[in-house]
């Protein structure tokens, strides 16, 4: 079964946060994803206020820029969520966009060393394990969680380019794809991830959550070009959908049906009524696609 989610765009401000994720949690929504741009709002501190103000929400973190954190902060942060709220949250880790960590004075040679190295040391100590090492980037030394989760939550990476694919197949649970990715896209991103696994030597399943562009109601069609243009995609691609439920749901199929398990769908910046994209999500889409 395809899950259905929504975003809460950080172009809004921290205040909006608490009557969207009521309206998502009272009109049933699967999932609220909430990202972490900068210089915009924490992944974490949203994240750990939607839950709190909800009582049966899916909150998903997508995603956290390991150059900003120590790993070990990283995994007291998702471990406490994890415990709070158990079964209720989601937390992906990625690169980052390389210009913002330039500004903060985080960027770093090789990215992909880099998210190699946190990735194995996060689901180690997630796992409640002692972590020591000492790579290019992350150094532990007799490490451990004092407050681990329960059980080992699903170890999430966003992932765009090939390398970083074969790289979240080879180590994490689920792959996280940004909007602008068609569903030929999607196809392609299975085929690198299951290139990864295969070296690894990995089974079972591999859950790939993908963005997808929407917009409903007045002008959604003039909207959705806009936002397309702002985010430097070709119009002529399909990376997006404007139009009723019906339409919505028939995109997010297209979706699933090239290899997405989840589609979130991620409003444009102007989105006029935040509240009522997410009930239109929950209530209208989410039916169709079940």
């Amino acid at each position: 079964m395809t899950t259905v989610g929504a975003v809460f765009v950080p172009q809004l401000p921290p205040e909006r946060l608490r009557g969207v994720v009521r309206a998502a949690d009272e009109a049933g929504l699967a999932e609220l994803w909430l990202w972490e741009d900068c210089f915009r709002e924490s992944g974490v501190a949203s994240a750990a206020a939607a839950l709190a103000w909800t009582d049966r929400l899916h909150v998903g973190v997508g995603l956290l820029p390991v150059p900003l954190r120590n790993v070990a902060v990283a995994a007291m942060e998702t471990a406490t969520l994890h415990r709070l709220f158990p079964g209720r949250i989601t937390v992906g880790i990625g690169h980052g966009v390389q210009d913002w960590m330039g500004q903060v004075g985080a960027r770093v040679e090789s990215p992909m060393t880099l998210l190699r190295e946190y990735a194995t040391a996060l689901s180690a100590l997630l796992e409640g394990t002692s972590v020591t090492t000492s790579g290019r980037y992350v150094h532990l030394d007799d490490v451990r969680l004092d407050w681990p989760p329960p059980a080992a939550p699903a170890l999430v990476v966003g992932a765009g380019g090939p390398r970083s694919l074969q790289l979240s197949g080879e180590l994490a649970d689920a792959t996280l794809i940004t909007c602008g990715t068609t569903p030929d896209g999607v196809r392609q991103a299975r085929r690198h991830i299951d290139t990864g696994r295969l070296a690894a030597g990995r089974s079972g399943r591999h859950t790939l959550i993908v963005n997808v562009l929407a917009a409903t109601g007045e002008h959604a069609a003039e909207r959705l070009d806009a936002e397309r243009r702002a985010w430097g995609f070709d119009p002529a691609q399909d990376v997006g959908v404007a139009g009723d439920a019906s339409t919505v749901a028939d995109a997010v199929r297209r979706w699933a049906d090239a290899g997405a398990d989840t589609v979130v769908l991620q409003p444009t910046s102007d989105e006029p009524d935040p509240e009522g994209f997410v009930r239109f999500v929950a209530a209208e889409v989410q039916p169709l696609v079940r």
